[in-house]
């Protein structure tokens, strides 16, 4: 594995950490994709570094418990915002 591509998965892990963000927003932040961000972070980061990849586990957990949640009420934005037009 290059070592640009560990520097940026350990990055992307710790922006996670710190910010809390989904994969979509730090894909953007990062300028790569979805994609490339969850390879990152379940794939490569396991074997960089074990600790960190256990936390950056759990706030992946969280955000996938949740999802449900946050499409319901972008649904809802959506729909409410037609009806005022």
């Amino acid at each position: 594995m290059h070592d640009y591509i560990k520097d940026r998965t350990i990055r992307i892990a710790e922006h996670l950490l710190e910010t809390k963000k989904t994969v979509r927003h730090i894909a953007k932040d990062f300028g790569v994709s979805k994609s490339t961000v969850h390879k990152d972070l379940t794939e490569r980061l396991p074997t960089i570094n074990p600790a960190l990849a256990k936390e950056v586990k759990e706030v992946l957990e969280y955000h996938k418990s949740i999802r449900h949640i946050r499409g319901g009420e972008a649904t809802r934005k959506k729909y409410r915002e037609q009806t005022k037009v």
